[in-house]
């Protein structure tokens, strides 16, 4: 058996314990360890995923709640309010909100935030939403490359929203009228856009407004286009009747605004945005063709010229040729008597546009014209246009039979020859027949009847006794013929007698002469005080003597 050989195993080693290590951690701790790591991942990515902090400053925070009140865009949430302050002044307060990350882009230098709530506006009602679901802050979202985190919150939501499709143009006004802010747009009586803002000019002559046309109607706007207030209702009377016109409902309770393109303007090309237009006060002035130079003429009235103002019309048999400037008067001591001055402006081109003629009169056409009309009897005259308002108008018209007259062509303004108006011809018609009725000798007239009549009677008393005295005398043979003359001495006396008693005082017919004669006086005074009220105030021919009511006399 062999032996094993010790030389080739060698020594058993022996056994070293191993230090050990003052770092080792537990498995105990290996859960905190996770969770630790996890909150930071958390946080890093929370932290990151926030969205940018925006401040607002609103003048009040009405409807405003904190955590409450959310921050949308197009109708989507995109952040929360999570402060509220007070601004240092105390004249506002400062909203903060946090906004989703993805909100970042849209907070650049011109966008915009306001408070979304209930509202009643020109352009109608608005927010009716927040009555159940409370307000919200809105947002519109510029496009401007620089960002911004500090704004300043609109009072009132804008018209325009970033991206609306039309084009925006200005209007010139001298006054606002019931224009405000939303004030609805139309053109053939169809809402197409809305006032976006409106100031007062610097110099205070006048406002500029600017309006937002949407599309596809701002295409209809043309450089010739016109714009007119179409606010409430407008009434107008003539021989047709009366006719109201109105855009809408809406523009009768909050006003409106109104455009179209006149026939002479029909041509012209799409006005580019930002066109600056003139605003007319009604459609009649809008629309209406524009007239060349006109021409100044003066003319003087010696009759009251109650109810014409400056601005009424010049007609020509019911055409418009022209309208007044201004009344006035002159007078000094190379005058005899005050005299009413009136200044119109003649816009010959309205008669020849009514005509053949195409080209413009020249400055001695228009004076050739003028003196064959007037040498053919064309004078001014004052007339009623309006029995209801009493406005008064200048007719110019030929008169048969007026006397010769010139056109005073070496003063300035030339004047016009006139004649009396319609009225004041009536007016003088009923005073020279009541000063006729009024010059009647009536009690003159009814006491030579009664010394003729009672001339007559002695008369026929002399002729009885010479009647009877022949019968005496002469022959049997003319007895007959003396009976018959006296016969009608006696009928001719009862006539007399008849007329006598008739002529008396207190006879019935001296009663009735008596009153008709009264009557004829009083219808004569009546006469009077209708031609000086007829001169006062014509409407009285409709609305009857001034003061007087029902059942008063």
């Amino acid at each position: 058996m062999t032996q094993p050989d010790e030389r080739a195993a060698g020594p058993i080693p022996e056994a070293v314990e191993a230090p050990r290590s003052r770092w080792r951690l537990p498995l105990v701790w290996l859960i905190p360890v996770i969770a630790a790591l996890a909150g930071g991942w958390l946080a890093a990515k929370t932290y990151f995923d926030k969205g940018p902090t925006v401040t607002i400053t609103f003048r009040t925070a009405e409807g405003i709640e904190v955590k409450k009140t959310r921050i949308r865009y197009r109708d989507i949430d995109i952040g929360t309010v999570t402060r509220l302050a007070l601004r240092e002044d105390a004249e506002a307060v400062i909203v903060t909100a946090e906004l989703a990350k993805e909100a970042a882009k849209l907070l650049v230098d011109d966008s915009r935030f306001w408070v979304v709530r209930p509202r009643v506006t020109g352009g109608g009602v608005s927010g009716l939403g927040t009555l159940f679901s409370g307000a919200y802050i809105g947002l519109d979202a510029g496009q401007s490359p620089i960002e911004r985190y500090d704004f300043v919150g609109l009072d009132i939501p804008p018209v325009l929203t970033t991206g609306q499709d039309g084009r925006e143009f200005t209007l010139k006004a001298a006054d606002l009228g019931s224009i405000g802010y939303a004030t609805p747009i139309y053109f053939r009586r169809l809402q197409v856009g809305s006032v976006t803002a409106f100031e007062l000019d610097r110099d205070g002559a006048g406002a500029t407004i600017r309006i937002f046309v949407n599309a596809p109607y701002d295409a209809f706007v043309k450089t010739g286009s016109r714009f007119w207030h179409a606010s409430g209702v407008d009434v107008a009377l003539s021989a047709d009747g009366i006719t109201v016109d109105s855009e809408s409902l809406a523009s009768i309770m909050v006003g409106g605004l109104a455009f179209a393109t006149p026939p002479f303007a029909s041509a012209s090309a799409t006005a580019p945005p930002s066109s600056v237009f003139k605003l007319y006060r009604s459609r009649a002035e809008a629309v209406r063709e524009p007239d060349d130079e006109g021409v100044r003429f003066a003319m003087v009235f010696d009759e009251s010229v109650r109810g014409l103002k400056a601005g009424a019309p010049v007609e020509f048999r019911g055409i418009p040729v022209g309208e007044v400037n201004e009344i006035t008067t002159r007078y000094g001591d190379t005058r005899e008597r005050i005299q009413i001055y009136v200044n119109i402006t003649l816009y010959p081109d309205r008669l020849r546009r009514m005509s053949d003629r195409k080209e413009a009169f020249t400055l001695q056409e228009r004076r050739a014209n003028m003196d064959r009309f007037v040498a053919a009897g064309l004078r001014a005259q004052l007339r009623t246009g309006n029995l209801l308002t009493g406005q008064s108008y200048v007719a110019l018209d030929f008169v048969d039979g007026a006397p010769p007259a010139k056109v005073a062509w070496n003063v300035t303004p030339p004047e016009l020859p006139t004649t009396k108006g319609e009225l004041q011809e009536l007016q003088s018609t009923l005073i020279s027949v009541a000063r006729k009725l009024d010059a009647l000798p009536y009690a003159q007239i009814a006491a030579d009847l009664r010394k003729a009549i009672a001339s007559l009677d002695s008369t026929l008393q002399s002729t009885e006794a010479l009647a009877k005295k022949l019968g005496d005398e002469v022959a049997p043979g003319f007895q007959s013929t003396m009976v018959d003359v006296q016969s009608t001495l006696a009928d001719t006396r009862a006539t007399l007698t008849a007329a006598r008693r008739t002529l008396a005082t207190d006879s019935a017919l001296q009663v009735d002469l008596q009153t008709t004669l009264r009557e004829v006086a009083a219808s004569a005074r009546a006469l009077r005080e209708l031609a000086e009220t007829l001169e006062r105030r014509p409407e009285a021919l409709l609305r009857g003597k001034p003061g007087t009511q029902e059942g008063t006399p």
